[in-house]
């Protein structure tokens, strides 16, 4: 039986999403585009700022495009650039944190901080 999460995602879906994170560059890679905002950037500044490069950086690329992580889109005849898709960053952080302390006896999981202890 397929478990569908209350976002629409399925739990095959986003096992499939956390296991393209499963490598340190690629994290690197994500964790560039997070940081360059929406505009994303071309693959030649990627690479110079997560420091993967050449068939390597494409090969994770189009591991995260594969799992909805990040777009890729051609501007022009050859510059390829890359943004992160935050909604789906959004669904993953979503996915870890609805359950939150919902085993307690009185939930703690709310919009503001709070401790764990």
């Amino acid at each position: 039986m397929k478990t569908i999460l209350p976002d629409g995602h399925s739990l095959a879906e986003m096992a499939s999403t956390f296991a393209a994170l499963g490598s340190e560059q690629r994290l690197v890679v994500l964790q560039m585009l997070v940081r360059a905002g929406p505009e994303g950037l071309s693959i030649g500044e990627l690479g110079q700022r997560s420091g993967v490069t050449g068939s390597t950086l494409t090969h994770h690329m189009k591991i995260l495009a594969a799992a909805g992580l990040v777009r890729q889109e051609r501007q022009g005849r050859s510059i390829i650039c890359a943004a992160v898709s935050y909604e789906e960053i959004e669904a993953l952080s979503g996915f870890l944190m609805s359950q939150c302390c919902a085993d307690r006896e009185t939930p703690c999981h709310t919009k503001e901080p709070h401790e764990h202890g």
